[in-house]
């Protein structure tokens, strides 16, 4: 059995398997890929300007803000964060509208929104991906998991459904 995992879409050689920290090691009867190289495939902030304003969104000067901190960052951030962040860099923003355009960019379908138990956080992906939470640090860092076929076709059969996508919570602590 075959899956792919990457934090991008760019394929590394198959039957290898790379920590997040880059490390390389053999797999056990299955394959893995994890990459962390930039992908073509991930919007860049240009596209999520262009995103926004084919969906009649104003692109004002707090929400160009918000958006390219995002980008920038790529991480996942709550409002909160954003809001220290960006005036802490000298760009005056309120938290109210720091707030507004995250739930519009966010209802817009522009970036993601994670629910969790500590508060929302915002990350500048809103394509179908997988997360890996670090049980120690909380960070998460984003996954693009590519299941096997015949588990896929399993899940199927099992469940009477036809899987159109999914995504992965996973939860882990760094090797030492």
């Amino acid at each position: 059995m075959s899956v792919a995992v990457t934090t991008t879409a760019v394929p590394v050689s198959s039957g290898e398997i790379r920590s997040l920290g880059g490390e390389s090691a053999g797999a056990a009867g299955e394959s893995a890929q994890l990459d962390s190289t930039p992908s073509d495939l991930r919007a860049t902030v240009a596209q999520a300007f262009r995103r926004c304003r084919d969906l009649g969104m104003r692109l004002s000067r707090q929400r160009r803000m918000v958006l390219e901190l995002l980008w920038s960052d790529r991480r996942h951030l709550s409002a909160r964060d954003i809001f220290e962040r960006l005036n802490a860099q000298g760009r005056n923003i309120g938290h109210t509208s720091v707030y507004q355009n995250l739930e519009a960019l966010q209802s817009a379908g522009v970036i993601e929104c994670l629910d969790r138990a500590s508060g929302r956080l915002y990350g500048y992906r809103s394509d179908p991906h997988s997360h890996l939470t670090c049980l120690q640090s909380g960070e998460i860092e984003d996954l693009d998991v590519v299941l096997p076929e015949e588990l896929v076709q399993q899940i199927e059969d099992l469940t009477g459904y036809s899987i159109e996508s999914y995504t992965l919570q996973l939860y882990g602590r760094r090797r030492p």
